[in-house]
């Protein structure tokens, strides 16, 4: 089974993703992780490595290349902004993650152990150049949130509740693949003439 979760930073992507994946007894993968591993060993600070990968297609395809490689192995969580769109032929369930700038925001400055102004800036930045990189080497706006199957502002809920309902149509999707979906579910049945439906 593989499950792509992907989302704007500070929406929750690599938490709820490790949650997933310990709960399916899946793999966890992190592209994000990927990039940054590929910036330490070029020994490049993360926002100039973000700018070098906005003119250099090359680095992006090294992680997808990674990612694809890991997702072809099967039964993986891979959590990533491209995740989706990158493993969209391959993958059971895609989930984007969301919630209001301002939490995003206050998590990632959390997290960073940086100032709520500076991870504006940072955040603002970064994603002004990813964006700008997505649509002139993919052809595609991080904005186009068609081709995923659940979309979960992480916001709403606790830790947990997000959980449960991410794992929740992961099991959905995991029935779906192996067939049983469609003994559960008859899908929709007519309204006999005559009848009022509300």
């Amino acid at each position: 089974m593989i499950v792509t979760v992907s989302g704007p930073h500070g929406s929750g992507k690599s938490t709820y993703a490790a949650k997933l994946a310990g709960s399916l007894g899946l793999r966890h993968v992190s592209a994000g992780l990927m990039f940054r591993r590929l910036a330490e060993e070029r020994q490049v600070l993360l926002e100039k490595f973000q700018e070098l990968a906005a003119t250099d297609p090359s680095i992006d395809r090294l992680v997808d290349e990674r990612t694809m490689a890991e997702a072809e192995r099967g039964d993986v969580v891979v959590d990533g902004q491209l995740a989706g769109w990158v493993l969209k032929e391959i993958s059971d369930l895609r989930v984007l993650l969301t919630a209001p700038l301002v939490v995003r925001l206050e998590r990632i400055a959390a997290r960073d152990q940086v100032s709520l102004e500076e991870a504006r800036r940072q955040t603002l930045h970064r994603e002004g150049v990813q964006a700008e990189r997505y649509r002139k080497h993919y052809g595609f706006s991080v904005d186009d949130w068609s081709i995923y199957h659940l979309i979960l502002d992480t916001s709403f809920g606790s830790i947990e509740d997000t959980a449960k309902i991410l794992l929740a149509a992961a099991l959905t999707a995991k029935n779906a693949k192996m067939g049983k979906s469609s003994e559960k579910n008859p899908g929709p049945q007519p309204i006999p003439a005559g009848t009022n439906p509300s």
